[in-house]
């Protein structure tokens, strides 16, 4: 198979995770990353990686078959834009968009040219993930009712160094809580509503620190969510998946699925039931299923590959980080406002004209 030629827009944190494992993976060429920042600059010039000054002249000088968007997010749609007009594939991290217009605007360009788009939401590749879909799919738990996540860490003072983690839309809700409302989507389908509660009692920035939300699903599931940076907790996905190893992993769980017919239990995907009768007089038994780990970011860019050659349609398309990105934003206004929110399905008739 002959090298995938890619290019990264943006070095920042996220930027660099996707440029080491293009540069580690051999199906893979990177033939360029477009960063106006001298440190990024510096970081690749490291690793002897051409740079551009922008996304613009990155594009004239080189030709990829897909470009990484790592962009601040009020960018992400204008950069994908020019990139598809060119018919080039694009995978734009998380969120999607900044709002939710931006992101309408993203799925109405993809349908009118055809080129694929794959959002970010890296936790849909990982095969724990895809083990506890096959075991819905199977009807093991039979109709899911009830869920409950915990999102709940401590990041340290030196990380609000940077102003705009201080400020609106840098907060866990949006950095964080986001991966966990798309895990859901993904398994559940989509949210019909949110009520939610945010609070920044401890740190007092304009962002929250600590919140709460309560997701209504169209299947009927209820999801509990709690999120926190400011708690010492081994609750949470990033600690306990073991998908990234600058964290310390912790044998625990964080997300928790129950059904009319059993619970599954994640990261670990145990799945509790009833052997016979369902009664609560009865015992349980307790299966456990242990897939393949893998790097989650190298699976997605696999993925990214075989999408932008027309092989396979997005894990995460534009539309399910609408989908993701919409209820999102739902729980910041449930909580601003303390009302619930309702959160329409996408239609034709909401792309903007």
């Amino acid at each position: 198979m002959h090298k995938f030629p890619l290019a990264v827009i943006g070095a920042g944190v996220i930027g660099r995770t996707h440029i080491e494992r293009i540069l580690k993976t051999p199906e893979f060429t990177l033939v360029g990353v477009a960063e106006p920042g001298t440190a990024g600059r510096q970081w690749c010039a490291e690793r002897n990686v051409p740079t551009f000054e922008n996304h613009q002249a990155l594009l004239q000088a080189t030709q990829p078959q897909g470009v990484v968007i790592a962009t601040p997010n009020p960018t992400h749609v204008d950069v994908a834009a020019d990139c598809m007009a060119r018919g080039i594939a694009v995978l734009i991290e998380k969120p999607v968009a900044d709002t939710l217009a931006a992101a309408e605007r993203l799925v109405q360009i993809e349908q009118s040219t055809g080129v694929p788009v794959l959002v970010g939401h890296h936790r849909r590749h990982n095969p724990i993930l895809q083990r506890a879909r096959q075991i819905m799919a199977e009807g093991r738990l039979g109709q899911v009712l009830s869920a409950n996540v915990m999102a709940n860490v401590y990041k340290p003072e030196a990380y609000f160094d940077v102003a705009w983690r201080r400020q609106a839309g840098g907060g866990p809700v949006l950095i964080n809580l986001i991966h966990d409302i798309d895990m859901l989507v993904y398994l559940l389908g989509e949210v019909r509503a949110v009520q939610g509660s945010l609070s920044s009692a401890v740190r007092g920035f304009d962002v929250e620190d600590t919140g709460a939300a309560l997701l209504e699903f169209a299947g009927g599931t209820q999801a509990v969510m709690t999120v926190s940076d400011t708690t010492v907790s081994p609750w949470c996905w990033d600690f306990c998946a073991g998908e990234q190893s600058q964290y310390p992993r912790q044998h625990v769980q964080s997300h928790f699925l129950s059904g009319t017919q059993g619970s599954l239990s994640l990261p670990d995907l145990a799945l509790w039931r009833y052997p016979g009768e369902r009664h609560w007089h009865r015992e349980m038994t307790r299966e456990q299923s242990s897939p393949h780990e893998i790097d989650v970011y190298v699976q997605q860019l696999r993925h990214f590959r075989a999408v932008a050659e027309r092989r396979e349609t997005p894990i995460c398309s534009a539309l399910d980080g609408w989908r993701t990105l919409q209820a999102t934003l739902a729980l910041l206004q449930a909580a601003r406002s303390g009302q619930r929110q309702t959160c329409p399905a996408f239609t034709a008739s909401r792309n903007p004209t």
